[in-house]
């Protein structure tokens, strides 16, 4: 099954990102809503993934429930029937989360293990992470010598922008930095201890904070294929890419394509849509044991 677009009558729309559609509830909760497009290069394409909703979603609540006493977050229990009319929930509610409503800090807090994706070209090009200087001597796939906190600031047009603490701490004040980092490394922490059970590693993953009632509240998803790097244990060797559990396969296609990065993008083959599916849903069952197959 494939989903693209939610309907939701009586319901006002709160928000349509790239993959999730957002609906504001009467009493002024929200109704986060996963949908299977998705997105490369910061195009979303016309291809959907079938049941990418549901595993995000899936994911996601498996580690809202269990991270709680790391930081807070915004689950809520499943909205009063009275207050979904018209939406047929027993087909939304495996893609579908009950959230509060936040008040967004614009920063994606970054934490990585490994040196891979943007993080490793920095540093072959100028031996940094976000900015600070880094042992040398490290290669490809390397795990560092602790997880560093690599925050970037957020923008609405999808070109997330890498900055350095210092300059988070300008931006957002010392003690929320401090608090955003604390709280990244922590969760960052609990994560992989569970992922090295399981045969895994995080490699990196990113986290979005925002402020509810007042409180430092974990937002949006929280360690899936679109937010994470998982690799498989068996499969990690220092010195060259290691395959991860996500869309890589459709951002390797693409880069094979005659495409200009600009939409609409093209389709993508059943090939692809299947392998991607595949990554997505072994992830699922790899790391938090759910079998949406």
């Amino acid at each position: 099954m494939r989903l693209t677009t939610i309907e939701a009558p009586g319901l006002r729309l709160f928000r349509r990102g790239k993959v999730r559609d957002t609906f504001e509830l009467p009493d002024g909760t929200l109704l986060m809503v996963a949908t299977d497009r998705i997105s490369a290069f910061d195009v979303v394409l016309p291809t959907a993934i079938p049941d990418k909703g549901s595993v995000l979603t899936q994911m996601s609540r498996w580690w809202f429930e269990r991270t709680r006493e790391i930081v807070p977050n915004h689950l809520l229990p499943d909205p009063a029937a009275g207050a979904i009319r018209g939406i047929d929930w027993p087909e939304l509610r495996p893609r579908s989360m009950h959230v509060a409503r936040a008040e967004r800090i614009d920063i994606e807090c970054v934490v990585r293990g490994y040196l891979a994706g943007s993080g490793w070209k920095e540093y072959r090009d100028s031996g940094t992470l976000a900015g600070e200087k880094l042992t040398a001597g490290l290669a490809e796939s390397s795990r560092l010598p602790a997880p560093r906190f690599t925050p970037a600031a957020k923008s609405d047009d999808g070109h997330d922008e890498n900055i350095s603490r210092a300059r988070l701490a300008e931006t957002v004040g010392v003690q929320l930095a401090a608090d955003l980092e604390r709280a990244s490394l922590a969760l960052f922490d609990f994560a992989a201890g569970r992922c090295r059970q399981r045969g895994m590693i995080l490699a990196d993953t990113k986290f979005e904070f925002g402020f509810v009632d007042g409180q430092l509240t974990l937002i949006d998803e929280a360690l899936t294929p679109d937010s994470s790097r998982f690799w498989d244990a068996a499969q990690w060797h220092e010195g060259r890419a290691v395959p991860s559990f996500d869309k890589q396969p459709v951002r390797d296609w693409l880069d094979r394509q005659p495409w200009d990065k600009s939409a609409p993008g093209p389709e993508l083959p059943a090939d692809i849509v299947r392998e991607t599916r595949d990554r997505y849903t072994e992830a699922a069952r790899r790391v938090c044991g759910l079998d949406l197959r």
